[in-house]
């Protein structure tokens, strides 16, 4: 099946290639980002085709219609961004307020909230050593969240209290759960074990497709 899409024509050839490249090296394509919507179909659309190609390469794809989202896991366990300690708190953080501004709204509306959001989270934590996010901290992750398409910011200065940050259903993909109940309760559960520690010089295996 490999071979029949490099037997069509040039465009078809492109599009599996963009689409192919964009899970390799941003983890996540979804419909519900603009960059991403056309890949997103399009890998629906020729998914066995999308499947074969990854499997050569030791990868699983995965697709979560109900969130629209696709994404890759490596069989091997490569391919792995390893995060720093603080990276984990503030990724676990990020689910957290998704799951909780989704309870609040109906429908597919986008899920937005404001770094402060982000803020006031953390110092629920009161981590002794780092009682707060410093602002290069905060772009930096977000910086990094972005790349992997599990945020954006609609704001440039994303350490102003009121910044906008969009949370993509990505977000959710690195938790195993069976609801959304369990989910919340999981990472809850995650966040307590860093209450009162540090942050220092600790870093987490994250599949970079999962």
């Amino acid at each position: 099946m490999i071979m029949e899409m490099f037997n069509e024509s040039v465009a078809q050839k492109e599009k599996f290639r963009s689409a192919a490249n964009k899970l390799l090296n941003h983890c996540f394509v979804l419909k519900k980002k603009e960059d991403t919507r056309n890949d997103y179909i399009f890998i629906l659309q020729h998914r066995e085709k999308f499947q074969e190609y990854f499997d050569l390469l030791g990868y699983e794809l995965r697709i979560n219609e109900n969130s629209d989202v696709a994404g890759i896991v490596n069989y091997y366990g490569t391919g792995r961004y390893r995060l720093k300690k603080i990276e984990t708190i503030i990724l676990l953080i990020l689910r957290l307020l998704y799951i909780e501004k989704r309870r609040e709204l109906s429908g597919n509306d986008d899920i937005m909230v404001f770094s402060e959001d982000i803020h006031d989270k953390y110092r629920m934590l009161k981590i002794e050593s780092k009682p707060t996010i410093d602002k290069t901290t905060l772009r930096d992750v977000i910086r990094l969240f972005k790349r992997f398409n599990i945020v954006t910011n609609i704001d440039t200065d994303v350490t102003l209290s009121d910044a906008r940050i969009v949370i993509y259903p990505s977000v959710l993909f690195a938790v195993p759960g069976e609801n959304i109940n369990s989910l919340a309760e999981d990472i809850s559960d995650r966040l307590k074990k860093y209450a009162g520690g540090g942050v220092e010089d600790e870093e987490t295996d994250q599949d970079q497709a999962d």
